[in-house]
């Protein structure tokens, strides 16, 4: 939100009260505050009437400074609030002259007591900093208030995050407003709104309010990053890297980290699509022709209309096109395939769900009593309350039928357009609860999951969004044209979620609405099969590569082989997530922070930390990308290019630019058929590029995410030493371009001379 009206004016009804000295430091074991009026102190006359800012500084974790600021401390405190680790750790000051400094591992922060300015700074660099300015109270018309937090943006310094949005990647210059809306991937409104920004100077904020917080980055004022809320409190957080990754670890050391989805999520998804007709008979026209033409599928997703129309959500399958859905769901599993189906929390009037909802007080009321009710999406559709335990426990019975009936997963769709002019059955604070409310819907999900499959198995497919709601993967994009453009915004937005704490994301393969080209498809196809998950599903046509070309068929087979083949890596990655938070899809900042050409690049990204994918976007098949500095080999070429170079190629559409980087171990399975097997079963571990002298090491995980053993190398000269612990059956080490061997079972080492 915008307080200003230019560099020197504020807008007309508006007041910005903000400090112009410490007047006093009050010292605790685990805090510091700072009491701040917003007048100069020359005498004690100036001590009276206010207003004055008291400023809160604690620690809740090593590199972590929590900055809390009240105007009037003595407001009913309002929830829901997120679920942010609580510690403080015990910090010390010390004093100079006007300045009181304290530091949490190496971040350091100074406050000059005369000029009111707070620099934050690490072992390397000053980091940012706040003037006078930097917390304000503002009184607004119609009696409204806020605060609002400032923080000095640097020449160059760019910064990313704030959820899915797909705008530019950079946010610099935008206006972010973080309310969850249903408006699309080509708009500015985002189903995942993050509170939290990500700075290619190695550090994040972290607004810790659940409700709207409008930011402001190098928009209102172009050097500065803002941030409002609205009330008598201001809450945030500041984390030091120093690098981006580092970051994102400690966000979500303090948010949650992601859970591990399980290895058959990463295989094919396909869908019926949305308002495609559709019964047994055509559900098993799709599976038994993707057999045919040998695309290995691992998921298959029944969406909306498995459910009669005008009844969303009654959980009940449509008896006119399902009369027998548990054996429909058995013949299907005979087949190899895990099931996914849609649902949402709205319960449509016609729903045999409604009367029994309103009757126990399970949906949300108007302030008069009345359940709240509308027609936007189904007729006369009410929300579940999911502040009431007993509405989760009736809403929870509701789907354990459908997993006792042989249902793997939830697509839990929605979530997103919640009211405000609402109570809830706990009490909670409506416009805190209009974004929180998407992270108690797929916590209820996910718990349900988590206790009828077990932990292991527990996968939903997400569209909404908060804080926290990493803990329960797998998120997708939501609703995209069938373009090149649409394909582009969908991975500006994956790579903004990913920088905000997100370990996994998804698309919309060839784009929901509308229909895509064949030559579209194939390359959002290849895209989509190097995303972390990939689910082939659309709107109003089938998304079965067979009804785009033949050759679409043959680039699905194509790469959802590659895929699978990968899993020792990805799963790897994956394992790697839930223990650091870092992404598996990541953007190219987070791996190469000191490349300063890497800090715009939204059109390629990293999957993991050897591979670099860059999609084609454009008819003329032409790959335009970025290699950082070093030696990349094409994966399915072979090609090898030095790096610090941009590259324009042409593809066909059985290749794109996939790279892998130098000094990589890549573990690649036996298995093109199937994303769970046996990884360390005749396992190769691919070389690239081995650098004299370095010494790298890779873990290999089994299909539960457990580390089963590990693969190191050492290049001394012209010789290549590999030594493994824990794999007890034979492998293949592939130096590319140079030599491939076979190591036999009970062999852990061999030496290799690089011709």
């Amino acid at each position: 939100m915008k307080f200003t009206d230019g560099n020197w004016l504020v807008k007309d009804g508006y007041q910005i009260h903000f400090p112009k000295e410490v007047h006093e430091v009050s010292e605790a074991d685990n805090s510091v505050t700072l009491y701040a009026p917003c007048r100069f102190i020359n005498h004690r006359g100036d001590t009276l009437q206010g207003p004055v800012l008291t400023i809160k500084l604690s620690s809740p974790a090593e590199d972590v400074v929590r900055v809390q600021t009240w105007h009037y401390m003595g407001r009913k405190e309002a929830f829901p609030r997120f679920n942010v680790k609580s510690d403080s750790r015990k910090i010390s000051l010390s004093h100079a002259e006007n300045k009181v400094t304290f530091s949490s591992g190496t971040l350091k922060v100074t406050i000059d007591k005369k000029s009111f300015q707070i620099d934050l700074e690490n072992a390397t660099n000053k980091l940012t900093s706040m003037d006078s300015k930097g917390l304000a109270w503002i009184e607004a018309p119609e009696d409204k208030t806020y605060m609002r937090g400032q923080l000095k943006l640097g020449v160059g310094e760019h910064l990313y995050g704030l959820g899915e949005r797909f705008t530019p990647y950079v946010k610099n210059g935008q206006s972010v407003e973080i309310w969850n809306r249903d408006g699309g991937t080509s708009s500015e409104q985002s189903y995942k709104n993050i509170p939290f920004y990500l700075s290619s100077k190695g550090y994040g904020v972290f607004v810790n309010h659940p409700e709207a917080v409008d930011f402001e980055l190098g928009s209102e004022t172009v050097s500065k990053a803002q941030f409002s809320v609205e009330g008598e409190h201001l809450d945030y957080y500041f984390i030091n890297g120093p690098t981006p990754k580092e970051v994102i670890s400690r966000y979500t050391d303090l948010t949650g980290r992601p859970a591990l989805p399980p290895a058959w999520s990463f295989g094919l998804w396909l869908s019926t699509s949305f308002t495609t007709d559709y019964n047994e008979e055509t559900v098993n026209h799709f599976v038994d022709g993707m057999a045919e033409r040998g695309i290995p599928l691992s998921v298959f997703h029944f969406d909306c209309f498995w459910m009669k129309e005008f009844e969303w959500s009654n959980f009940i399958w449509d008896a006119d096109n399902f009369p027998d859905p548990k054996g429909m769901l058995q013949r299907l599993k005979e087949k190899g395939l895990k099931i996914c189906v849609w649902i949402n929390p709205y319960i449509a009037q016609k729903s045999v769900l409604f009367e029994e909802g309103k009757a126990n007080g399970y949906l949300i009321k108007r302030p008069n009593g009345d359940v709240w009710q509308w027609d936007l999406w189904q007729p006369g559709m009410a929300i579940v309350d999911f502040s009431n335990p007993d509405a989760c426990k009736w809403y929870q019975s509701k789907l354990k039928a459908l997993l006792d009936m042989g249902v793997d997963s939830f697509k839990t769709d929605f979530g997103e357009r919640i009211p405000t002019d609402v109570v809830y059955h706990d009490g909670s604070n409506p416009e805190k609860m209009h974004n929180y409310y998407t992270y108690l819907y797929n916590e209820v999900v996910f718990d349900l999951l988590k206790k009828e499959k077990g932990e292991a198995e527990a996968v939903v497919f997400a569209r909404s969004a908060t804080v926290g709601g990493q803990k329960f993967p797998v998120h997708w994009g939501g609703d995209c044209d069938s373009t090149y453009d649409a394909m582009a915004e969908s991975l500006r937005g994956g790579l903004s979620l990913t920088s905000s704490g997100f370990g996994y994301w998804s698309h919309d393969i060839g784009g929901f609405e509308n229909t895509a080209t064949p030559d579209v498809f194939k390359r959002w196809t290849a895209f989509g099969l190097l995303s972390s998950h990939s689910r082939f599903h659309g709107s109003s046509s089938y998304r079965v590569p067979w009804n785009f070309d033949q050759e679409a068929v043959e680039v699905a087979r194509k790469f959802t082989k590659l895929k699978n083949s990968l899993m020792p890596y990805l799963y790897g990655k994956a394992v790697e997530n839930k223990e650091t938070g870092i992404p598996v899809m990541r953007s190219m900042l987070l791996e190469f922070p000191d490349d300063v050409l890497c800090e715009t690049l939204d059109r390629q990204y990293m999957l993991g930390d050897a591979m670099l994918v860059a999609p084609i976007f454009n008819e003329d098949s032409i790959g335009s990308f970025y290699l950082p500095k070093g030696t990349w080999t094409h994966y399915l070429s072979g090609e090898v290019i030095e790096g610090g170079t941009w590259i324009k190629e042409k593809y066909d559409y059985f290749s794109l630019p996939l790279f892998v980087r130098e000094n990589t171990i890549l573990p690649v399975g036996k298995s093109e058929d199937n994303p769970v097997y046996d990884y360390a079963d005749e396992i190769t571990f691919k070389v690239y590029q081995p650098m004299e002298g370095s010494t790298i090491t890779r873990n290999l995980v089994d299909v539960s995410g457990k580390v089963i053993g590990a693969v190191g190398m050492r290049r001394e000269g012209d010789v290549l030493h590999i030594e493994t612990s824990g794999i007890d059956k034979g492998f293949y080490v592939d130096v590319i371009g140079m030599k491939k061997i076979k190591v036999e079972k009970g062999e852990s080492s061999c030496q290799i001379e690089l011709i």
